[in-house]
């Protein structure tokens, strides 16, 4: 790390809110802040001034370019570098960067994913300067986040969908408060995204075509020991994974992203970082700066980050926990139940509107989390299965089953609860065991859902939550807005929210036979397993009229998304499949005739020595791995057969389904024999590192 002292170092490479103080006039940040707090419109004059003053600030910290830096539907980000000089009468150049460049850009939008909202000739799109997230200086760059745009006006990234989400809670929620004679300026969701991933050797990454092309090991055989001792977790960090460590906590620091804590997971290899909440758009884009930087300061210390969601069998997978909350201009957390009977029913309310929106809207939760990478990880026992569930453990179950019964507490107050006339009891944050199989757990003050693989955009997730939350509290101001008697009225509808919805409600474990079985054929519940399965729900009527009716997407952005989605899911599988064929028809085949070649060799050799010389391990060997090439070539045949019969489908669903049902099956029984043969051939003869060398490499 640099020799600065943290707080010294903190955002030294943001143009935040103590820049735009220290440099810009009062009025201008008056202006500016105006913008950012209140969604107002910013005024041309106040951009150019703001203008001014980044471009002096990025010059004097190094930068020489700037870029508008935004998220397109690849699920990464993306940046186009423009520099600040602009030619002088005297032949030299001077730094230049308007307010109307600040404001808006035009990056060519031919290649970027839109899922037919343009032709690919139409290649303008525009970027718009999102003011509430601070800009940064990334690699001598000034970064501004932005929002994407086509021609037409249809968004073509994450952030846009977003932004308009926050928008739509914001007015919802502050349509309750008012009736609990509350005035707020804004309500905002903030969110903590743990971020797991995993550190390899480079060197040994590089020998992996399966690791370079698609991010996982698409083979490999399990090493004597796993994760089976549980040492790993939690366990002394290693010297090499301690430099990396302090690296990015440095970089992230600069960039005033707020990594706290850091430790190892449960896997070999596996760690994870987490970072303060902070407003969810902001969040988001940490998040992807976050990934981004990780890949970059591994590779400085000669190690690879995997990002991917599986990269091994056999052991945990890597998550992303969306730790959301929800909370006022004031600093009042709306998922905290409060001192007072009031507050206690507001609380309620608002607990009760994200019970409603999960289950309301459980197919698209489900599927915002939905890729190749997560569904191999989602109900596997590292991860929640693809059931979702709520979990508001004994006490808060407790008493919401009183409040529908209308039935005495039995906790430290023995009454009837009638919300906002008797004092609803007290209970702390954590008054329960964390239920780690929950997809959706309550967790004192906030909610976390655990099901987003760790390569996701946390955008798309919170996305759809705030919007589901959002239409439940319409619904609930509608009804109470008109109320005769509003203490009355907001007591019945919690009752019967609490009611129509308890099937969501689960505190018990997510990974048993059972609870699929009760999930599915007594409560209701969906259970799809794949993004073939959930995906075409984007489209379904109910998802479509609230997340429109929201202004969150309009109808073409919808069909856009599923279209991407979808072609995401094949495009990924279908490169994994082609990298299987590639690597058994080049590698594995031939390094097994090597070894059998070698061992027929040696037989031969023997038995020219001595007829009594029984070579039982050469024969039975060979005999197998005689099967196993046999077998595996049959079953690469039939996997190119698959790879080829997708071509046929003209529609992207049934592409997908193809590929569910009869793609992955065969990928899955190719892996199967190879690895076997992994087990039976020399290590000198296997062409690939293996998972012991992969897993434990770096240590």
């Amino acid at each position: 790390m640099e020799k600065k002292n943290v707080p010294e170092l903190f955002g030294s490479m943001v143009f935040d809110d103590r820049v735009m103080r220290a440099r810009l006039s009062a009025k201008v940040y008056h202006a500016l802040r105006k913008t950012i707090d209140e969604n107002v419109k910013l005024d041309v004059e106040v951009a150019e001034a703001v203008a001014a003053e980044m471009r002096d600030w990025a010059v004097e910290k190094g930068a020489t370019h700037f870029t508008h830096w935004f998220q397109p539907l690849t699920g990464v980000t993306a940046e186009k570098h423009d520099g600040f000089i602009t030619p002088s009468p005297d032949g030299g150049v001077i730094m230049e960067f308007s307010g109307k460049e600040l404001i808006k850009g035009e990056p060519d939008a031919s290649s970027f994913p839109s899922g037919g909202l343009r032709a690919t000739f139409e290649a303008r799109g525009y970027t718009a300067w999102d003011p509430t997230s601070y800009a940064f200086i990334k690699d001598h760059t000034l970064c501004i986040p932005t929002a994407f745009c086509s021609y037409s006006g249809d968004a073509l990234d994450k952030k846009t969908p977003l932004l308009r989400s926050m928008q739509a809670l914001n007015l919802q929620a502050k349509r309750i408060l008012k009736l609990f004679g509350k005035e707020v300026k804004y309500v905002r969701t903030s969110v903590g995204p743990e971020q797991e991933y995993f550190l390899i050797d480079k060197e040994m990454f590089e020998k992996r075509p399966d690791l370079v092309y698609t991010g996982r090991t698409l083979f490999g055989a399990m090493p004597p020991k796993g994760q089976e001792l549980d040492d790993h977790y939690f366990g002394v960090i290693k010297p090499r994974v301690t430099a990396f460590m302090e690296d990015l906590n440095s970089e992230l620091w600069k960039l005033g992203i707020l990594a706290k804590t850091e430790h190892n997971e449960v896997a070999p290899a596996q760690h994870e970082l987490a970072p303060i909440f902070s407003t969810t758009n902001v969040a988001t884009d940490n998040n992807q700066l976050t990934m981004e930087i990780m890949q970059k300061v591994a590779r400085k210390h000669g190690m690879v980050c995997l990002l991917h969601e599986k990269p091994f069998a056999g052991v945990n997978g890597s998550g992303k926990h969306n730790n959301w909350s929800l909370a006022t201009d004031t600093g009042v957390n709306l998922l905290s139940p409060g001192e007072t009977p009031y507050e206690n029913a507001q609380f309620l309310l608002f607990l009760c509107a994200v019970v409603q929106a999960v289950d309301d809207y459980q197919d698209l939760l489900r599927l915002s989390v939905a890729t190749a990478g997560n569904d191999h990880r989602l109900g596997a026992n590292e991860a929640p299965p693809a059931i979702i569930s709520v979990f508001l453990g004994d006490e808060l179950s407790a008493i919401l089953d009183a409040i529908k019964t209308d039935s005495p507490y039995q906790g430290k107050e023995k009454e009837v609860l009638k919300l906002g006339v008797h004092v609803l009891p007290r209970f702390s944050k954590d008054t329960t065991d964390r239920n780690r199989t929950s997809p959706f757990a309550f967790t004192g003050n906030k909610f976390e859902f655990r099901s987003l693989g760790s390569s996701n955009s946390i955008a798309c997730c919170n996305i759809m939550l705030n919007a589901a939350v959002a239409e439940s509290l319409k619904q609930y101001a509608d009804r109470l807005e008109g109320a005769k008697d509003f203490e009355s009225e907001l007591h019945e509808l919690i009752k019967e929210v609490i009611a129509k919805h308890e099937r969501i409600l689960f505190n018990g474990n997510g990974y048993t036979d059972e609870w699929v079985k009760e999930a599915t054929e007594k409560r209701g519940l969906l259970n799809l397993k794949t993004t073939a399965d959930a995906m075409p729900h984007l489209l379904d009527k109910k998802n479509m009229d609230m997340l429109m009716s929201h202004k969150v997407f309009t109808e073409s952005e919808l069909h856009s998304r599923c279209e991407i989605m979808l072609e995401n899911y094949c495009k990924t599988v279908n490169i994994e499949g082609h990298t299987m064929v590639d690597m058994v028809r080049k590698n594995y085949l031939p390094a097994m005739e090597g070894y059998l070649y070698s061992l027929a060799k040696t037989t031969s050799m023997m038995r020219s020595v001595s007829d009594n010389v029984k070579c039982n391990y050469e024969v039975s060997t060979m005999e197998r791995l005689s099967e196993l090439t046999d077998a595996i070539l049959d079953r690469v045949e039939k996997l190119e057969k698959a790879l080829e019969n997708l071509k046929a489908f003209d529609d992207i669903i049934k592409t997908s389904e193809a590929i569910r049902d009869d793609v992955l099956p065969k990928m899955e029984d190719l892996r199967k024999y190879v690895d076997e043969a992994e087990m039976l051939t020399s290590e000198k003869c296997w062409p690939f590192p293996s998972y012991g060398k992969l897993l434990f490499s770096v240590y």
